[in-house]
């Protein structure tokens, strides 16, 4: 009678603590739930609903005052139905500038009508080489994930600018491997080890509204033996996979890094390359490239050189996706408008998606077409990178450029 007494009880106690027990793992894919966060878009219509391109991206463009003409021109040549766009404004830019943007967005009948383009609602506080900015990426990579269906996540400036059109960017990377991660990166710190790795900052823009600079702090601190620190540059092409690791972190790899460049000088650029570089699952899926073409003066100075007509041969010529960085409505921009995108004014860049208006279809893009709808029309652009892809891709060079 006793041991029926206790496996009634034991039965009894079983159900109630698995009725009251939360699991620790997740049972959703952390893609089916949505944020909860105040977008300033239209209804999405029932085109997003399918995937009907080969490959899809999710952006996002960060600006900061003064950029609203840059982001608005960008996007414009950014844009495609297929992928999907977060603007975030930081939160030091004036209000005006954060309602234009908003107005911007929510006026255009092609963003109306497909859904995929949002601000960023409640804006984060950034810190030039500070945490705050890598923070804003891991948030929007968040909400991406959340949101909607994507392989590739891409990091831009209002500063940056495509030399392909989209449908040269989706039909090139068609035939990649999804789990491919362009993070260029290299354990050579050199007198970063000194200069980044060992002094401690502490950014105001984490619990700050004001901006102002990064606070050192006198005492500095050894090297980590707990991992290898990496290098390289704070723009990237992240997988989808990459993505939800560096979120969901299913061990503490992510968590653990993030706490130590929260403390770190420039830490965008060096978080993403020392997280994959000491993941087992995920260092042999780097490319060692960052796919822009950037130049620097000589001696370097802290930040790249503006980019101008001069430069646009050599542009081409690296079969690069993006270039950076570039002052506002230079004549390069234009150029590159006319003779690598094929956008005019207040256009969107050409692609397979968009009808012309007055019988130029091959020069003008200025909304959708629903028979052409899911259709790429890749151009120069597209063999231009494909080759560079090539070039990267190959045997010999992706694994000599691999995490060391």
């Amino acid at each position: 009678m006793g041991i029926k007494a206790f496996a009634l009880s034991f039965m009894l106690i079983s159900i109630i603590f698995s009725c009251v027990y939360i699991p620790a793992r997740l049972t959703i894919p952390i893609h089916n739930f949505r944020p909860i966060i105040n977008y300033f878009n239209l209804t999405k219509s029932s085109n997003t609903t399918t995937k009907p391109y080969p490959v899809t991206f999710s952006y996002l463009i960060s600006a900061s005052k003064g950029d609203a003409l840059k982001l608005k021109r960008l996007l414009y040549a950014l844009y495609h139905p297929g992928n999907y766009y977060l603007i975030h404004m930081d939160y030091a830019a004036p209000e005006a500038e954060h309602r234009d943007i908003a107005d911007f967005v929510a006026g255009d009948p092609v963003f109306g009508q497909v859904g995929n383009v949002w601000v960023l609602g409640k804006s984060n506080l950034v810190t030039y080489r500070g945490p705050t900015m890598l923070a804003t990426t891991l948030h929007a990579l968040a909400l991406l994930l959340r949101t909607c269906k994507w392989d590739w996540f891409i990091n831009l400036s209002a500063s940056d600018y495509p030399l392909i059109t989209q449908d040269d960017l989706m039909h090139s990377f068609s035939d990649l491997p999804r789990d491919l991660n362009f993070i260029q990166h290299s354990s050579r710190l050199g007198w970063k080890l000194n200069k980044r790795g060992k002094p401690v900052i502490i950014d105001p823009g984490l619990y700050s509204l004001n901006k102002s600079e990064l606070w050192w702090v006198i005492k500095q601190r050894d090297l980590p033996t707990a991992f290898k620190l990496y290098t390289g540059s704070a723009w990237t092409i992240l997988s989808r996979s990459f993505a939800e690791y560096c979120i969901v972190g299913w061990d503490n790899l992510p968590r653990t890094l993030l706490l130590y460049y929260t403390n770190f000088v420039s830490s965008p650029e060096g978080y993403f390359q020392t997280v994959i570089c000491n993941s087992q699952d995920y260092k042999n899926t780097t490319v060692n490239h960052d796919l822009h073409y950037i130049t620097w003066d000589t001696p370097p100075k802290q930040h790249p050189r503006s980019l101008g007509l001069r430069d646009f041969p050599r542009m081409i010529l690296s079969n690069r996706p993006f270039a950076r960085k570039f002052k506002k409505n230079v004549s390069v921009l234009n150029k590159i408008d006319r003779e690598l995108l094929k956008r005019h004014r207040g256009q969107f860049s050409y692609g397979g998606w968009c009808s012309g208006s007055k019988g130029q279809t091959q020069k003008m893009c200025s909304g959708l077409q629903g028979e052409n709808y899911g259709g790429l029309r890749p151009g120069p652009g597209a063999k231009r990178l494909k080759s560079l892809l090539k070039k990267l891709l190959s045997t010999r060079k992706f694994q000599k450029q691999q995490c060391k």
